[in-house]
């Protein structure tokens, strides 16, 4: 719930930063932000950032597809889709997520399950309206896809994790993820560093402490005790966080469409977290 309510909120928010700063360099930065404060609460608990030499190259694949794919991959396709577009395809998600879980992980969908799934995603698809994908929306369209993928394949293998401290993996993995990305926004979008606005300040702050600190750290925590395909469809409440704090945040309505979302998406999730009960 943590980790729903925090990237959900962060949909608004990225709106205000973004009016300064492009996508990539927005995300990069304000991940590098959160990883020095995790680090810093990791050395305050005397946790030992020595990454074991057999499990390097799994914690550089971990950082890979859980924070640059995801996080860059889905900043990237906001160059070419609307916010609602791109977080349509990403949230696509679930999807990817239950069906790579049966065969690696044994996790064979059951009648609630598949419900479960079904609603939550015809919640977001009754929130985002059926957006058209048409005219040269094809580059966004495959970054968000592949974020989608390359998270749930993240999902389901979280479980085969780097023997360390959760607090310090977090730091690694989110330093590693977002370095990538500020590096590359250098080349590629050429920000100018000192257009921040206060909004956009505000905006970062919370975005390093919240989606990329906290929200990271939550969120692997959630997957070391809930199945991957539960934890994935308990994801689909971000967009409807979103949608929700838009309308205080930037002057959004709420008509009978996003509540129909709400109440399907929702009824989802329930769904999912009551097998999660069984199973627990």
């Amino acid at each position: 719930m943590v980790t729903a309510i925090g990237w959900g909120l962060n949909w608004s928010v990225l709106k205000f930063v973004l009016q300064d700063w492009p996508p990539l360099f927005a995300r990069g930065s304000a991940g590098l932000l959160g990883a020095v404060g995790l680090a810093a609460f990791a050395a305050f608990r005397g946790e030992c950032f020595v990454v074991p030499r057999e499990a390097r190259l799994r914690l550089a694949a971990a950082a890979g597809i859980n924070v640059f794919a995801w996080m860059g991959f889905t900043a990237l396709s906001l160059n070419w889709l609307k916010v609602s577009e791109g977080a349509l395809i990403a949230y696509s998600m679930p999807i990817w997520a239950m069906l790579i879980a049966w065969p690696l992980l044994g996790e064979r969908p059951n009648n609630r399950s598949l419900l479960a799934l079904a609603l939550g995603v015809s919640g977001i698809a009754v929130l985002m309206g059926g957006p058209d994908l048409a005219g040269g929306k094809l580059p966004g369209i495959l970054f968000a896809l592949a974020a989608a993928i390359l998270f749930a394949i993240g999902t389901v293998t979280a479980r085969m994790t780097v023997p360390m401290n959760p607090t310090a993996l977090t730091a690694w993995q989110v330093a590693l993820g977002c370095l990538p990305m500020v590096i590359l926004s250098l080349f590629l979008e050429q920000p100018h560093i000192f257009s921040l606005s206060l909004p956009g300040l505000c905006g970062l702050v919370y975005m390093a402490a919240g989606p990329m600190a906290l929200c990271y750290l939550t969120w692997f925590g959630a997957l070391r005790r809930l199945p991957a395909s539960v934890a994935a469809t308990g994801m689909l409440l971000v967009p409807i966080v979103g949608a929700l704090s838009a309308i205080p945040l930037l002057g959004d309505r709420l008509g009978g469409r996003e509540i129909l979302a709400v109440a399907l998406t929702l009824s989802g999730v329930g769904l999912a977290l009551r097998r999660s009960g069984k199973l627990t």
